[in-house]
């Protein structure tokens, strides 16, 4: 069975992001890789770019994991404020949709407080202090 591991690109604070999602998640990095390893013959990052992310990985449950990366400045900022793609995560109980929440949506906007949603399951949406937009889903 496939699976979907969503991918976000940052303007220089995916460290930091991750940080946030580790203390939410829990768990270690699987991967993580600066542009200063990066070895291509004939091309070197900036002095100022070598310590951003070029990959982070943080598996979060069996199977899955989010991934992110700082965008290089010579390929253009990443506009924080559009309306990216959200992720959803399935939380295995009431009090873990509680958790996820209250910690993703720390300093975030909430968009729909976590409740019982009109379809039936224990649901809320937020854009978290980082821009993304996340929403936490709980169905018995």
């Amino acid at each position: 069975m496939a699976s979907i591991n969503p991918h976000i690109h940052f303007n220089g604070n995916t460290e930091e992001a991750f940080e946030f999602y580790k203390s939410v998640f829990g768990g270690t990095f699987s991967r993580l890789v600066r542009f200063k390893e990066l070895t291509t013959e004939g091309f070197t990052f900036p002095e100022e770019e070598l310590n951003k992310i070029m990959h982070i990985a943080l598996p979060i449950g069996a199977g899955s994991a989010i991934m992110g990366s700082d965008v290089p400045k010579m390929l253009g900022t990443v506009s924080e404020n559009e309306n990216r793609s959200k992720i959803t995560v399935r939380a295995e109980s009431k009090e873990e949709a509680d958790k996820l929440f209250n910690g993703l949506s720390a300093g975030g906007t909430v968009e729909f407080p976590i409740g019982d949603s009109p379809w039936g399951s224990y649901f809320g949406a937020f854009r978290d202090k980082y821009g993304v937009e996340w929403m936490v889903d709980f169905n018995a």
